[in-house]
């Protein structure tokens, strides 16, 4: 149909929007492409991710389906060169689609808004199969294809915050072997600990803010917000235990992960109890939370023989409670959960293989600091010492920007924290009650564009410094929030650069692990642009 009206890419202005619409058309046949080249790699596999329609692994057991599948994905993985050169050419496309060549007027402004939605779609798709590509061809490989392969679990505590999620509790070792994952052993940190003969002096951070503490236990190895560096702590002291294993990787869970698992499993049986994901009087947190507490905090009369194995026992349960059913009823929903909570943070992935490490960092799912050109934020909190309290601790941030005359940019940044719960009876004798609300004691982080400038700051309990690390600066403060109480930090601070004539100001939010939803509310010069809740990453474009 284009081509009868070629002689139009002749005619000034009107030539525009025949070019618009031969790019869009040269786009979307290429995305269709890469839509067909996807779904004929996926069908064979309807049963494993729990879709609908025909499958070719409908015989034997769950494990059986699994096996199969793993050993026939690398013939399907090669398919990804395909669907990568199909995603490039329709971002090459698109992109050559300028939106401002649609007034904002009636229903220009929905063909110049979807233009815009298209371009944003397609080149995070292209990206995504760009950057996740090294993870994918290696995938058989990772999945035990020819070679058992070996994971450690790390349990990280949200309800006790630390920079990459939260406390590291218990550790656990999973083999994989052509897809069939098996528990290998499990026990509790301190039991690491235990089986590492030196520990290194504490670092700054912890002789400082860590009361008692005066060494560096592989428990406080997850000091820095990139979880790719707090873990190559970790490897390194790992590295050292009586106990270790020859492992391939480390994977961090929290409480967000099993509790968003076992609401679709409906509960589990473990180490003779059951973990739900109903609500706790007691707590007034989930039941599963709550039982994880009551096995590593709670003093008893007696020796918990299953205390140690606890998450070994807990994650194979959930495993065999979904390969025990129907494919259709949990597969496809718990496969889907886990992209949502790796793309949330609350799971975390170090390989030690570097192409699929690459893939992991591609997706977003290894918890690094990330490069961005513009405004840069990151707020990361540690509670050193203030029991389970934020399970109880909300969390608000506004942010202002104003512009001076010479377009530098000031901006203020406002961290509310409110705990609207009663300290805990903490008495040693008390046997009955778990002792989880106390003074949350928060060391804080706010990492911000290098060379940025603290102009003031009001809240802190000591003198806020500031340094450099992970090519960021950031500013460095101690808060305390009290049971029933409530507590406010602000900064304000110049960025290092100016602002430009276009007046759209680049802006990345980074989420800390292990958090729920944060309300965020930005405004410019005391007027509000925007309100979110900060659930991942976020990146956005300001006119200010």
């Amino acid at each position: 149909e284009m081509s009868s009206i070629f002689y139009l890419k002749y005619i000034p202005v009107i030539s525009w929007y025949y070019g618009d619409a031969t790019h869009g058309i040269t786009a979307a046949q290429a995305g269709i492409s890469a839509g067909i080249t996807t779904t004929d790699a996926l069908i064979p596999y309807a049963d494993v991710l729990g879709l609908k329609g025909g499958t070719s692994f409908t015989g034997g057991t769950a494990e059986d389906r699994i096996r199969l599948a793993v050993m026939s994905l690398g013939k399907v993985v090669p398919k990804i060169d395909e669907i990568e050169r199909d995603m490039l050419l329709a971002q090459k496309e698109i992109d050559q689609i300028d939106p401002s060549h649609y007034p904002k007027i009636g229903k220009l402004k929905e063909v110049r808004n979807g233009i815009a939605q298209a371009q944003l779609i397609i080149d995070d798709g292209a990206e995504m199969v760009q950057e996740g590509k090294p993870l994918i061809k290696v995938l058989p490989q990772l999945m035990g294809e020819k070679e058992p392969k070996k994971y450690l679990i790390l349990f990280q505590n949200d309800k006790e915050l630390r920079p990459t999620g939260g406390f590291l509790t218990f550790y656990a070792i999973f083999k994989i072997e052509e897809g069939v994952i098996k528990a290998d052993s499990s026990s509790d940190i301190y039991d690491l600990d235990n089986s590492i003969p030196t520990h290194p002096e504490a670092p700054y951070i912890i002789e400082k803010y860590l009361p008692k503490v005066n060494q560096w236990y592989i428990r406080d190895t997850n000091l820095s917000p990139d979880f790719v560096t707090s873990m190559q702590d970790f490897r390194s002291q790992y590295e050292k235990s009586r106990v270790r294993q020859d492992i391939d990787g480390i994977i961090a869970l929290d409480t967000h992960f099993l509790v968003s698992i076992l609401k679709i499993l409906g509960g589990v049986e473990a180490g003779g109890q059951k973990f739900t994901a109903d609500i706790e009087p007691e707590c007034n947190c989930p039941q599963a939370v709550y039982l994880l507490e009551i096995n590593t905090t709670k003093q008893v009369g007696y020796v918990r023989e299953n205390r140690k194995s606890i998450l070994a026992e807990l994650l194979s349960a959930i495993m065999q409670k979904s390969l025990a059913s129907s494919p259709k009823e949990y597969w496809g929903k718990l496969f889907q959960q886990s992209l949502v909570e790796a793309q949330n943070k609350h799971v975390l992935v170090y390989l030690y293989d570097e192409q699929a490490q690459k893939g992991i960092e591609g997706l977003g799912f290894a918890g690094q600091i990330q490069k961005f050109e513009g405004d840069y934020m990151h707020l990361n909190d540690s509670n050193f010492g203030g029991g389970k309290s934020n399970m109880y601790i909300t969390t608000d941030v506004k942010i202002d920007y104003k512009v001076e005359d010479n377009y530098e940019i000031l901006k203020t940044v406002t961290i509310t924290y409110k705990n609207p719960k009663p300290h805990s009876n903490c008495n040693p004798e008390n046997k009955e009650v778990i002792c989880l609300n106390v003074t949350n004691r928060n060391f804080q982080r706010l990492y911000v564009p290098k060379g940025s400038v603290l102009q003031n700051v009001k809240g802190s309990e000591v003198k806020t410094l500031t340094k450099e690390d992970l090519g960021k600066t950031y500013f460095e403060s101690f808060l305390t929030v009290k049971p029933l109480g409530k507590a406010e930090i602000t900064y304000t601070y110049k960025l290092p650069f100016k602002l430009k004539d276009s007046s759209k100001l680049p802006v990345m939010i980074q989420k800390q692990p292990g958090l729920d939803a944060i309300p965020h509310v930005v405004t410019v010069n005391g007027k509000v642009v925007e309100k979110f809740d900060l659930i991942s990453d976020k990146v956005t474009e300001l006119e200010i």
